[in-house]
């Protein structure tokens, strides 16, 4: 069983917004820092944000800074995703990943499945 299951994704017009879920089950969720990455067609897959598992320390990558924010509920074991201002090159499926009491990791231990989002002009 995948402990990480996406949600949220769809399909929208350039400069709307979306909201990004990741439900984490059968891990200890406070013990893993969280990422979100994405992949478009033909590319590789490419990190977008992360939160830490002790002091909540954001990154993100530089193509989404000040568009989308990364946050953690850990009493509902939950991860998002805002996505404002969202633009056709922010298309992709987009995998939320788990790394085990890792502050900035390289790798990851779990991957979600994925979620499509769609961004037309």
């Amino acid at each position: 069983q995948v402990p990480l299951v996406e949600s949220g994704g769809g399909f929208l017009q350039a400069g709307g917004s979306l909201r990004l879920s990741c439900a984490a089950s059968g891990l200890t969720f406070s013990w893993y820092t969280m990422g979100w990455f994405r992949q478009a067609p033909g590319n590789e897959r490419e990190f977008v944000a992360a939160i830490s598992w002790r002091g909540g320390g954001t990154e993100y990558a530089d193509s989404v800074k000040g568009r989308f924010t990364i946050s953690r509920d850990s009493a509902k074991n939950t991860v998002y995703l805002q996505m404002n201002n969202l633009k056709p090159e922010d298309t992709a499926v987009y995998y939320c990943a788990a790394a085990y009491r890792t502050q900035r990791p390289t790798s990851y231990d779990y991957w979600g499945q994925g979620t499509q989002v769609t961004v037309s002009s």
